[in-house]
């Protein structure tokens, strides 16, 4: 049986990844040894694409993450986006200029009105009795028909939404030891979705950033999962000479039986546990609040800071599932010991205050690579300029990135504004004064961005009906 974690997409080379037993809670990436190439050139169905050999002439080899546009550019396909106007010599780029082409759907003729496919193919690692494999993606835009080993493992009407995270169970689908291909026909977003946009900030890519735009990987575990580990402080004195830590995590059971175990979690020395027992296919967030576990009530704190105020001191959270004597699934995160919280003073005025002590938030726009192609050195050398700049805080309105830019930012005391985008789609959650006519919100954006927020997973059977608004290729 097949299950998905939702939250917050091929080629001739095969992926140079060894067949091993993993450490529990490692990812094995699958970033090299990819191929793109569009459903009307393929001539090919899911079934066969996602087969080992499936031979792939013409297609573009690219790394993941790489949105479909990126790939082409990378293969000098399209010109560079960013000399001159090539961007308005590319296919499906005749959108008025200055126009939010996130309100548009594709222009006739535009290459990016079909699906694209991406394929690799990889070993699996050796898995011991009773473990479980998983496939995840950390972000596909928009939507996408996922395939193994010739068998679609989830559908497009469930694989929707920039910003959620997928965690598909491949037990039954996957070949451990063996090559295994892997084909994701990817969607581009609908105006009416609830996507990466541009807006104003920048002019837009005539693909909307389709594609694998962040991680592919395999893990590994047994019954039981363990997701988001998250520690959060209350300090309930001026002098922070204690942090009232509460610790939660969510675990959830991937079987049809019900199991028992225990969460363990541990903050350098100090440990702490409690038992845990989970009806069939049941998700549960485990708390472990500092009234009942005394040991997170932690004295003299190394105390996190926003750059300018003090050292940015960071702790590990280690957080574990327990049944029968072994480890089911670990996840680890590295968190400061801060409290953010604002107030209204005499004059209706918001203040903010870091750990008691008022701060005056001091940033600016942060806006990624308009073909979202990432790089570690890029990203650490603009964010030490945002420091330079004597600033303490970056803006993101929907511009969200990787797990690495959060750590980034922690590790050098920068403040996230995050949220989401307005003058587009996020905001037509109703009519009103400003918006009397168009789409609102239905049941899939609901639940598009409700578990778009980190954290807020759904567990489920992939469905296999035709999405809402963009039909199922294949």
């Amino acid at each position: 049986m097949k299950h998905l974690f939702s939250g917050a997409v091929i080629l001739l080379l095969l992926a140079c990844t060894t067949a091993h037993a993993q450490v529990v809670g490692a990812k094995m990436f699958l970033r090299d040894g990819w191929g793109v190439q569009s459903s009307q050139k393929t001539g090919a169905r899911g079934e066969e694409i996602s087969r080992a050999g499936f031979k792939t002439p013409g297609w573009y080899p690219t790394r993941v993450p790489s949105t479909v546009v990126a790939t082409l550019v990378e293969n000098k396909a399209l010109p560079d986006p960013f000399y001159g106007m090539n961007l308005r010599t590319y296919p499906g780029c005749s959108y008025p200029i200055g126009f939010n082409f996130s309100k548009m759907e594709m222009p006739e003729g535009s290459p990016y009105r079909a699906s694209w496919w991406y394929r690799t193919e990889f070993r699996a690692p050796v898995t011991k009795r009773g473990r479980r494999m998983w496939l995840n993606f950390d972000g596909i835009n928009f939507r996408a028909n996922v395939w193994l080993n010739g068998q679609r493992i989830a559908a497009s009407d469930e694989i929707a939404g920039t910003f959620r995270r997928y965690a598909l169970d491949i037990t039954d689908a996957a070949r451990p030891g063996q090559v295994n291909a892997l084909a994701v026909e990817v969607f581009a977003p609908a105006w009416a979705d609830l996507a990466y946009t541009w807006v104003d900030w920048n002019p837009a890519p005539p693909d909307k950033n389709m594609g694998l735009w962040q991680d592919v990987y395999v893990t590994t575990s047994g019954a039981v999962t363990v997701r988001y580990p998250q520690a959060v402080t209350h300090f309930d004195s001026d002098t922070l000479d204690v942090a009232h830590l509460t610790v939660n995590a969510e675990v959830s059971n991937a079987t049809g039986v019900e199991v028992a175990g225990t969460v363990r979690g541990r903050i350098e020395g100090i440990t702490f546990d409690q038992p845990v027992t989970l009806a069939p296919h049941e998700t549960k967030t485990v708390t472990f609040a500092p009234d009942k576990f005394r040991r997170l009530n932690l004295a003299r704190p190394r105390v996190w800071w926003p750059v300018h105020m003090g050292a940015q001191n960071l702790y590990d959270l280690e957080v574990e599932f327990d049944t029968g004597g072994r480890v089911s699934d670990r996840q680890t995160t590295r968190f400061g010991v801060r409290e953010v919280t604002s107030e209204l003073d005499a004059e209706n005025r918001r203040v903010f205050k870091v750990n008691g002590r008022k701060i005056l938030i001091r940033g600016g726009g942060w806006t990624p690579d308009m073909l979202l192609r990432y790089s570690t050195e890029r990203m650490r050398a603009e964010l030490q300029y945002v420091v330079d700049m004597n600033l303490n805080a970056v803006r993101q309105e929907g511009k969200l990135e990787p797990d690495e830019f959060y750590e980034l930012t922690d590790r050098l005391g920068i403040l996230v504004i995050a949220g989401w985008c307005c003058c587009d789609h996020w905001e037509h959650w109703e009519h009103r004064s400003d918006y009397k006519e168009g789409p609102t919100w239905d049941e899939e954006d609901y639940k598009v961005a409700d578990q778009s927020r980190p954290g807020c997973p759904a567990h489920r059977e992939p469905a296999t009906d035709a999405p809402r608004r963009s039909p199922v290729a294949d």
